[in-house]
């Protein structure tokens, strides 16, 4: 079998319910490695909260973060790396009008930091750590952030996406995530992770038919729909499902995308 760029989601994808990899899709993907292959993670999340399980997956590949805004080499100087942002005006924008759309929170995010509309709103395991002080809050965002973070509620949700999408329509993408939160991420226009994964697959010279993905939201059509080969989760979106090659037979919680990749590669 040729050499593959497997392109992992991680939320609703390679992590169950609990936002664990279990030591049986770790072992996996372990082996699909150790077979030749390479193992990218493909995420809505910034590298904090995606970095653990980079490690712990021994990964040494580019990744994607931001649902593509940021493409980067953890911990390594990268020729192919970069990072778009969206105009700062738009986060205060959106901020002023969280009651209107029913928003919990509004977060702005770089690859380095966040910054929150109040710290009575703080969500420590949304950013990746307890700690928080004033220097986090809104009126200290100077420069243009990579992303916007935003949770409402889930009947909230897809109003809350329309709304924002046709307000910002030229300037910005709304992005879902999987999981059990209504989190929506918010990238620059255009801004979507098979960009950024055919980025990752030019810079390994792997032909575009060599790369499998895997996803379960809104935020992986295009990846899905870019990779040689997409898979969907069996507990993901019937849209998804719509434009997949194959749709694995065990959710995320019973370790679909193992059982699938150890099955697809006769590891």
């Amino acid at each position: 079998m040729s050499q593959k760029l497997i392109a992992i989601d991680l939320d609703g994808t390679t992590l169950n319910s609990q936002s664990l990899i279990s030591s049986r899709t770790a072992e996996v993907l372990g082996k699909a490695i150790k077979a030749g292959h390479y193992v990218s993670i493909a995420t809505g999340r910034p590298f904090r909260m995606s970095e653990q399980f980079y490690r712990q997956l021994k990964l040494d590949t580019p990744m994607v973060n931001f649902n593509g805004a940021l493409v980067h080499k953890p911990y390594q100087k990268w020729e192919f790396e970069r990072e778009l942002s969206i105009e700062k005006d738009i986060a205060f924008e959106i901020l002023a009008q969280k009651e209107k759309l029913n928003l919990d929170f509004v977060a702005a995010e770089n690859r380095e930091t966040f910054f929150i509309n109040d710290l009575n709103d703080f969500e420590g395991h949304f950013f990746a750590t307890d700690k928080v002080t004033k220097a986090n809050l809104f009126s200290n965002l100077t420069t243009n952030p990579t992303s916007l973070l935003i949770k409402t509620q889930h009947q909230f949700s897809a109003q809350v996406s329309d709304a924002l999408s046709k307000q910002f329509e030229n300037k910005i993408d709304v992005r879902t995530w999987g999981g059990p939160n209504a989190i929506l991420e918010i990238v620059p226009k255009g801004v979507q992770k098979a960009m950024s994964v055919s980025v990752i697959a030019d810079s390994l010279q792997i032909d575009q038919k060599d790369v499998i993905a895997f996803g379960d939201e809104h935020n992986d059509l295009e990846l899905l729909d870019y990779a040689g080969w997409g898979v969907a989760m069996s507990n993901g979106i019937e849209q998804l499902k719509g434009i997949a090659n194959d749709i694995t037979n065990k959710t995320n919680d019973e370790d679909g995308l193992a059982d699938y990749l150890e099955k697809y590669l006769a590891l």
